[in-house]
């Protein structure tokens, strides 16, 4: 396959001769944690950016904030990256007084369904039968250049180049590798992975088809200065035109059911057009005084048919787009990149069973599935007609219930993300719970070089020499853990999944064909 965005004579392009492992389109959090991923593994990875300035306006802004789900803390946690976030160290009480991250979590809404708010101490968490007293907070917050910051200094430690200002303008497949154009420099590697967002080049241009459904709002985040900031109400507000958030005076979010016409004409978004879509969506004769800085977004929901084609792969929003609603895309992006980074390293290393990669598509996608037609279900009941608010209304009242405020808790924080890997142990598939061993050691912190675990409570001498057998790949890890939930043996995969699990003592043979789609000896 060839493709070229850009016309060039071959004698004007200044070639770079190294050749990576993988190159990465794309350094916002998902490329830059998947290099991560990659050079843990000892993967050479070259990203290549098209801004020349990794900062922002918009990401120091509180639509900068972004939270972060019960995956992604996981992830991070297990590779050692969760202290770094100063921000989950500087959660505070509403009167500004300094608190635990639990009691500062108590004290607020633990998240919304298309605005209907669920209550931390309405969640019982106890059905979550996976999840042990001691794992971490389901849901933090993150300034997301401060997010990317952290990343991108891990990346460089680990070896990962980063080159900005550089954008993808073609790129041609072989059978055995990628060589990828910015303007007249062009660059080599095995591999070539599109994290380069909703508007990706890479998808566009690699052949990659894009399925869903048209957008139905136009979505407005702006910094601005209100007048008079008493005319709208504090906090999330569903209207029978739209819906308003106010975080905090001096910053506002709309949501304008225009079936994303005026998204789609490109203009820019003036005080005038701004103050008229707040008057109308509010009902009231509010005053936009200063316009600084706006932005404008839609609820369409499209997704890859397939996250691969050939030698090149994509993740993130390059993969997946819908409404910013709940916040998950950031979450969703970044369990892409968990899932495939080890999988793309073994493969680099020619140390991957057969068929591990397509495993990357068959995970991946049914997740991406559930996301998009959970942020299409809240733009259902946020539409401003009669049946939309009838249905607001029984999905109010069942959130407000324990079972209900733990259901939606467990969808938003992502508690229930679950591969299908074929029956077995009911953990198979889940996120292995952070055991803590009788020396105070958790799971999670004996996960920061990414490689496979055999956890071993019974303390099974055998079980050492089998996991010995996969040169490296598998840990062996024995101990007595103060929760074992009835457990014997667990084989835990790089990104933290549980891939088999015993109550019993297991026999070699088991553990070995439990391994074989994982791991080569």
């Amino acid at each position: 396959m060839k493709t070229t965005l850009e016309s060039k004579k071959s004698t004007q392009s200044a070639q770079n001769h190294s050749i990576h492992d993988v190159i990465i389109a794309g350094a916002g959090p998902v490329g830059l944690f998947l290099a991560c991923e990659l050079a843990l593994a000892k993967c050479s990875v070259l990203i290549l950016e098209k801004a020349e300035n990794p900062h922002s306006p918009l990401k120091q802004l509180p639509f900068g904030m972004r939270g972060l789900s019960a995956p992604t803390i996981e992830a991070l946690y297990r590779r050692g990256l969760l202290k770094e976030l100063e921000l989950t160290k500087r959660l505070k009480d509403p009167h500004g007084a300094p608190s635990s991250i639990q009691e500062a979590q108590l004290r607020r809404p633990g998240g919304h369904f298309a605005g209907i708010q669920f209550q931390y101490d309405n969640i019982d968490a106890s059905q979550w039968g996976h999840r042990l007293p001691n794992s971490m907070d389901p849901s933090l917050l993150s300034e997301l250049e401060e997010f990317e910051s952290v990343l991108a200094r891990r990346a460089e430690a680990l070896g990962v180049e980063i080159k900005r200002g550089l954008a993808i303008t073609g790129f041609q497949q072989t059978e055995d590798g990628v060589t990828v154009q910015s303007g007249e420099q062009s660059f080599k590697s095995q591999w070539f992975v599109g994290c380069d967002g909703s508007r990706s080049v890479v998808r566009k241009a690699g052949g990659f088809e894009f399925a869903g459904t048209e957008p139905e709002f136009t979505g407005y985040s702006a910094q601005l200065d209100i007048a008079d900031p008493e005319k709208l109400n504090p906090g999330r507000n569903v209207t029978p035109r739209g819906m308003y958030f106010q975080s905090q005076p001096g910053y506002l979010i709309l949501q304008d059911f225009d079936a994303g016409a005026f998204h789609h004409t490109k203009k820019p978004a003036t005080l005038e057009h701004v103050q008229e879509v707040a008057r109308r969506i509010s009902d009231t004769d509010v005053t936009i005084s200063a316009l600084h800085i706006v932005t404008t977004w839609t609820d369409r929901s499209r997704q890859a048919t397939s996250y691969r084609n050939g030698r090149i792969l994509l993740a993130g929003d390059a993969a997946h787009i819908h409404s910013p609603l709940g916040g998950q895309g950031l979450n969703l992006g970044l369990g892409d990149a968990m899932n495939l980074g080890w999988k793309l390293a073994a493969i680099v290393q020619n140390k991957a069973p057969e068929g591990l990669l397509e495993s990357y598509h068959a995970e991946r996608y049914p997740i991406g599935a559930q996301v998009l037609d959970w942020s299409r279900a809240q733009v259902a009941i946020m539409r401003p007609d009669p049946h939309a608010r009838a249905l607001n209304a029984i999905v109010r009242d069942l959130i407000n219930t324990r079972d209900g405020a733990t259901y939606f808790a467990g969808r938003v924080w992502g508690i229930f993300t679950h591969y299908n890997l074929g029956g077995g142990h009911p953990l198979a598939g889940y996120s292995v719970p952070n055991f803590e061993f009788e020396d105070g050691t958790r799971i999670g912190e004996l996960m920061h070089d990414g490689q496979g675990i055999l956890l071993d409570f019974d303390m099974n001498a055998s079980l050492e020499t089998l996991a010995n057998e996969y040169g490296g790949r598998i840990k062996y890890v024995p101990g007595r853990a103060k929760e074992q939930l009835g457990l014997s043996t667990v084989l835990i995969r790089p990104d933290g999944i549980v891939a088999w699990a015993s109550d019993n003592k297991p026999d070699a043979q088991s553990i070995r064909k439990a391994a074989a789609s994982w791991f080569v000896r």
